[in-house]
């Protein structure tokens, strides 16, 4: 197995510490407000990458962070007028009933910055005894970067280039301008918590290293987040946790790609900023998860009204593939292992979800010409499906649900539409040819297609323009 490193740029074997066992942490959300399609699109990343991993036969602790104390959560608790633990604590019951309903799985652990400062105090007086780190008068601690001899070997930046960068504070207890805070002190009526250096909190970056150290140990095989955080925040992870044990703190690291509203950076600034549940409003999950698993994950991906109409349809054509049959575990030769191995090779290769996803059309078009021709060998080549497809996390509905579902409200409810069905059946019965062909054309008029077949008429929804 091949994962491309951001620390290398490039790809290598992947061998963990462990036979067997994968340890793997990622950054997670900072939860004072509502998940937006680019934290969608590390939570499914991360999600394909755990699932695959465990079918592969590797046994996976998947560690994801949640940041519940920060800023941004100050401020708005304020604004809302609510305490900061009620605030959160609503935003992580968002969070997870949005990742629910992406087919996204729990981590093993989601451990809580609140929940480890007692961790995350102890580290930064590790990194005071040796010398990284400094406690200022005014009652915040700093991390000494040009006393950490490899600071920027993530990002392939020297140390003096930075100086004028956008996020480099300026604050006149610092020693140097690219010393960034491990512990804040308290202002009045701000949460606090006590530690040697006085009142006070964590400052994001130490969060990460002191969580990820005490749910994976020093070195761990993965650390993965979004395209964001190569820097400063992972670059600021590997100085603190490495100067702390004196150890390589991650083999590997992975970052997703951008997710860009018709082609633009999404941002609310410029009105294309999008939660999770407003696009769930208007589009079925799987279609979204589609959309994001059919893009290699280092890929930017493109949200846009026809991308997901194009991701539709791609679905329809799985589920119409699978619609009507019963399907069973492949009998031994049952099923040509040239899918599977090659499924294997494509996701082997830096987990390319791009060119498994070819295979699971091939497998499509074979179940499809199975149907016509070898009807014996459908189930079988059916239940293969929905298992690589269940590896991507897709596939897994109802093959009739999903059809009849579609991107929006349906035009007639159920009960009409087999009413008009019934009136149709009625018609031929009385050899009206004429009148059940006009029932047949005005459903599709209405995108309701109907399927007849021996067992009787079905119908599936396919949005007019499809």
């Amino acid at each position: 197995m091949q994962i491309y490193n951001t620390l290398t740029r490039r790809k290598e074997t992947f061998t963990p510490i462990e036979p067997g066992r994968v340890r793997m942490y990622v950054c997670g959300m900072t939860v004072y407000d509502y998940c937006h399609l680019g934290h969608a699109r590390v939570m499914v990343a991360f999600d394909v990458i755990t699932r695959y991993l465990r079918a592969r036969g590797y046994d996976v602790t998947y560690v994801r962070n949640i940041t519940d104390i920060d800023d941004k959560i100050l401020k708005r608790a304020e604004e809302n007028g609510e305490a900061i633990e009620s605030l959160t604590d609503r935003m992580i019951d968002a969070m997870h009933e949005d990742e629910g309903r992406l087919g996204v799985l729990r981590p093993d652990a989601e451990p809580r910055a609140t929940r480890h400062v007692d961790e995350i105090v102890a580290m930064i007086q590790t990194l005071i005894d040796k010398g990284y780190a400094y406690a200022a008068p005014n009652g915040d601690v700093y991390y000494r970067v040009r006393k950490f001899a490899d600071y920027g070997k993530l990002n392939n930046r020297d140390p003096d280039d930075m100086r004028a960068g956008a996020r480099v504070d300026v604050e006149a207890h610092k020693e140097d301008p690219l010393d960034f805070v491990l512990w804040k002190a308290a202002k009045p009526g701000e949460a606090e918590w006590p530690s040697p250096w006085g009142p006070g909190r964590p400052g994001w970056h130490i969060e990460c290293s002191a969580m990820s150290t005490c749910c994976l140990g020093e070195t761990f095989d993965i650390h993965g987040g979004g395209p964001d955080l190569t820097f400063p925040h992972h670059e600021n992870e590997i100085a603190q946790s490495e100067a702390a044990t004196g150890k390589p703190y991650v083999n590997t690291w992975m970052h997703a790609g951008a997710v860009r509203v018709n082609h633009e950076k999404m941002s609310k600034s410029l009105g294309n900023f999008f939660t999770i549940r407003e696009v769930l409003e208007h589009h079925d999950p799987e279609v979204v998860r589609y959309l994001l698993v059919s893009s290699h994950y280092r890929s930017p991906i493109n949200y846009a009204p026809d991308s997901l109409a194009d991701a539709r349809k791609s679905l329809e054509r799985f589920y119409n593939a699978l619609d009507g049959l019963a399907t069973e575990e492949a009998r031994e030769g049952a099923v040509d292992p040239s899918f599977d191995r090659r499924f294997t090779e494509a996701m082997d290769d830096d987990f390319n979800t791009a060119g498994a996803m070819s295979v699971l059309f091939d497998l499509a078009r074979e179940l499809n010409r199975a149907r016509k021709e070898s009807p014996e060998q459908a189930p079988a080549l059916a239940a293969e499906l929905k298992r690589l497809g269940g590896v991507l996390g897709l596939l897994q509905q109802e093959p009739s649900v999903f059809l009849k579902g579609g991107d929006g409200e349906l035009p007639l409810s159920e009960a009409e539409i087999e009413a008009r069905i019934a009136e149709r059946a009625e018609a031929k019965r009385a050899r009206d040819f004429s009148r059940a062909d006009g029932i047949r054309d005005e459903l599709a008029a209405l995108g309701i297609v109907l399927k007849d077949s021996r067992e009787g008429t079905r119908w599936v929804f396919e949005a007019p323009g499809d």
